[in-house]
């Protein structure tokens, strides 16, 4: 299961506008749900240091740009995590084994464990899944072939009875492409919960 989009609420167009209004006009050019410059894959795949990425992106700001403000306009996109979907993933965990799929980075995990433990006192979204899996650790990001391999490996899991579910379409279609049950989630059209609980029935 993936995370940003599925469990925990996201807006990429707070990001996008954030970053616009610090002096990046075609920042959508280079960061959207669908496609993102080189830069945010680096990151994403752990390739380079929150330094390394926040001196990227200073690149294209005014010099004066802070730290601090590039930090709050890449974590703009990041909403809330929603109880009854941790408290149905702890229903699922009762009978399913469960893993959390998520291309991330340290920046954003930063802020959502803190985010997490805030609001639940939980300190990592481990207690959730049986296991968790972040893009920046792996060194590799969806929707490539070899993060899904590795993770099916890992966890002895079978693709064919395997079910994944992400907000993005083309990560669906590269879990789909060695044999995952995948499924798109349409935040606008169903929500985690109704879509897995009609795909378990």
């Amino acid at each position: 299961m993936d995370l940003g989009g599925v469990l925990l609420n996201i807006n990429y167009q707070l990001t996008i506008d954030a970053f616009i209004k610090l002096g990046i006009e075609d920042f959508e050019d280079m960061y959207t749900q669908a496609n993102q410059s080189d830069l945010f894959n680096k990151y994403e795949r752990g390739d380079i240091e929150a330094d390394e990425f926040i001196e990227g992106i200073k690149l294209y700001l005014p010099e004066n740009t802070s730290e601090k403000d590039i930090i709050a306009a890449w974590n703009a996109m990041l909403l809330d995590l929603p109880k009854n979907r941790l408290d149905y993933l702890m229903e699922l965990k009762l009978d399913y084994k469960t893993v959390l799929l998520s291309n991330t980075n340290t920046i954003h995990m930063d802020f959502f464990h803190q985010q997490l433990f805030e609001v639940y006192g939980k300190t990592s979204l481990a207690s959730y899944f049986n296991e968790v899996y972040f893009s920046c650790d792996l060194g590799m990001r969806k929707p490539d072939t070899e993060i899904f391999e590795t993770i099916c490996q890992n966890e002895g899991f079978d693709p064919n009875e395997t079910l994944f579910i992400d907000d993005s379409i083309q990560h669906v279609e590269g879990a789909k492409s060695i044999g995952i049950q995948a499924h798109h989630l349409d935040i606008e059209k169903s929500d985690v919960i109704t879509l897995v609980r009609s795909l378990l029935t």
